[in-house]
């Protein structure tokens, strides 16, 4: 039998979803993702997802990137650039562009660049993952000589005007949005796709992950940090997976994302179906006080490891 403080926090969340179809309540259901309007939050996720990478032997000599989800931002594939990749391409489901904004985080980024600072750590950004053992800048990766090819006068200044009118020509900054197509890339033309908490919101795995194989050149990286948590939907911080398929409906409402609500082996099974090779499965463990009986019935035969798993860093080859 159901229980009441979880009868109430199904009625709480449906009702928070039902108000998305209030125009007036849905302003709210419409703001910016956050997060990604820090400087120095971009330079440590950007440097992170560098440093693990090499960790796994690959080691990115001007690549070309991709980012799903930027947000509020495209402050971490400034990042990428201003640490040598040759183009950056930003594939969101909404617009959230702020060419100010995103000016004044690329200027903050050159001078933690320029003075080779130290890649924030878990006492500043204590939800950022993944971990690492060493928070020193990555001399070995971006060796003086080609960090200051990066940082060239006249390259920072094509990077201001790629920021100021992304789809000039010649731009470095390839916005794209929506980007629900395989065809939004040119295929093979990716030598990395990264994300940052974004992959449990894709509504559409399985054709996101053929659409990731499509743009990746032979060889090339995807890296993802996964956040598998109810994101303040449950009580438990595994508790969206209690929910059946149409309270699940009710909670989101019209909000554009919400989370998929697939877990771990999801993931693996997507990529490995669609041909690529795992080199990374950095996964963080969480005690579940979810009683499988308690579970939505889609969900009652996932693998018990799923159920512990609050979040993951996931790279892979294709």
């Amino acid at each position: 039998m159901t229980s009441i403080p979880v009868l109430w926090q199904t009625g709480k969340q449906v009702l928070a979803g039902l108000s998305s179809y209030v125009p007036l309540l849905n302003r709210r259901f419409r703001r910016g993702t956050g997060g990604s309007g820090s400087a120095r939050y971009c330079y440590s996720v950007w440097l992170r997802h560098l440093v693990v990478a090499a960790e796994n032997g690959r080691f990115l000599q001007k690549p070309a990137v991709a980012e799903l989800g930027p947000g509020d931002s495209i402050g971490i594939g400034l990042a990428a650039l201003l640490s040598g990749a040759r183009e950056y391409y930003a594939l969101d489901v909404v617009d959230y562009g702020d060419a100010a904004r995103n000016m004044t985080v690329f200027d903050e980024l050159v001078e933690l660049f320029r003075s080779r600072a130290a890649i924030p750590d878990e006492r500043e950004f204590p939800k950022v993952q993944p971990l690492l053992t060493d928070y020193s800048f990555p001399d070995r990766l971006l060796p003086p000589p080609a960090l200051e090819r990066s940082l060239r006068e006249d390259r920072l200044q094509k990077i201001r005007r790629s920021i100021v009118d992304p789809r000039g020509p010649g731009s470095l900054i390839h916005p794209i949005v929506p980007w629900i197509d395989s065809r939004a890339i040119p295929p093979e033309s990716i030598d990395l796709i990264f994300s940052q908490a974004v992959l449990e919101h894709v509504t559409d795995l399985p054709l996101a992950y053929r659409a990731m194989r499509r743009w990746l050149a032979p060889g090339g990286l995807m890296s993802h940090q996964i956040d598998f948590k109810c994101h303040g939907k449950a009580a438990e911080w595994n508790g969206h997976w209690s929910y059946s398929d149409l309270s699940w409906r009710l909670i989101r409402g019209k909000q554009v994302y919400l989370l998929n609500r697939e877990p771990h082996s999801t993931h693996l099974r997507l990529l490995r179906q669609e041909g690529f090779r795992l080199v990374c499965d950095r996964i963080q463990h969480r005690p579940s006080n979810l009683p499988r009986e308690r579970l939505a019935r889609r969900f009652r035969d996932v693998p018990a490891e799923d159920l512990t798993i609050s979040e993951a860093l996931i790279q892979a080859v294709r």
